[in-house]
């Protein structure tokens, strides 16, 4: 479905020629993608030996012998799980930055954004399992509806500001929420209600950027629709009108028993969409 590189490539001939701030060049990128792979080769050689082992287990009886190498056990065991913690921690992060990456790429090089599908995991799932210790208490990965410190309370706060009717503020808050929270699970939200301060501003074109941002966020969640339709009431009034007749129509394709599939019918008639 091309209905993701259509729609972005509305925005950016209204946008005309955007900030230098706002875009990475393909050699940015590529360089990213370096340092990410240097990272890698670092990350590889943890799993290398640096020579023959040698703990101390000496002891002048059985008991003291079992007591050694009891606490060996505890220190590797404390030091595996330490590692994994690592690695999981790499592997997430690497992870979400080559998403990120892919998606800047195909922006750039004007793709199908439609076709972007998900990213897979940094090294692969058997080599993440392999390094895994084989004990009950290893760390799992960080759960994806997992909040960090402080995040809850930021977001809120700019919702507040957006139904006080403080758009100014809710849009400023909100892109700052973006920024101080990568791949958080309340993005597609975010993106959406950052869209809704921008169209309390005037500001249609980038009101535009952030529904496209919260859709193709997650096009298949809760806020998905209501992107979905803001995207394309935004471009109708942006006078993209064959743009916004094929956004709105995609509303009641992808998800016909949502309410915005409904406001979708009405903003077509209003455009006269055939």
């Amino acid at each position: 479905m091309r209905i993701a590189g259509w729609v972005l490539a509305a925005v950016v001939a209204t946008a005309g020629v955007a900030n230098a701030q706002d875009q990475q060049t393909l050699a940015d990128i590529r360089q990213e993608l370096t340092v990410l792979h240097v990272e890698i080769q670092r990350l590889k050689r943890e799993f290398s030996t640096t020579g023959s082992p040698a703990p101390n287990l000496s002891g002048s009886s059985v008991l003291e012998r079992v007591d050694a190498i009891e606490a060996e056990l505890q220190r590797l065991t404390r030091q595996t799980e330490q590692l994994n913690q690592r690695v999981q921690n790499i592997v997430t992060d690497g992870t979400n930055r080559i998403g990120d990456l892919e998606f800047r790429l195909v922006e750039l090089e004007g793709g199908d954004l439609s076709t972007i599908g998900e990213t897979s995991t940094l090294g692969g799932e058997t080599e993440v399992t392999a390094a895994a210790p084989a004990t009950p208490s290893a760390p799992p990965v960080s759960d994806q509806g997992e909040l960090a410190v402080g995040e809850r309370a930021d977001f809120d706060a700019a919702s507040q500001a957006l139904a006080d009717g403080n758009f100014q503020a809710a849009a400023e808050q909100f892109a700052s929420f973006e920024t101080a929270y990568p791949g958080s699970p309340l993005a597609p939200e975010a993106n959406l209600k950052r869209g809704q301060a921008l169209v309390g501003l005037g500001e249609t074109r980038e009101a535009a950027r952030a529904f496209l941002a919260s859709f193709t966020g997650d096009s298949e969640g809760a806020f998905a629709p209501e992107a979905l339709f803001e995207l394309g009431s935004a471009l109708g009034r942006l006078g993209q009108t064959d743009q916004a007749c094929i956004t709105l129509s995609e509303v009641g394709v992808r998800f016909p028993s949502s309410t915005s599939a409904t406001s979708a019918t009405q903003e077509m008639a209003s455009l006269g969409c055939s």
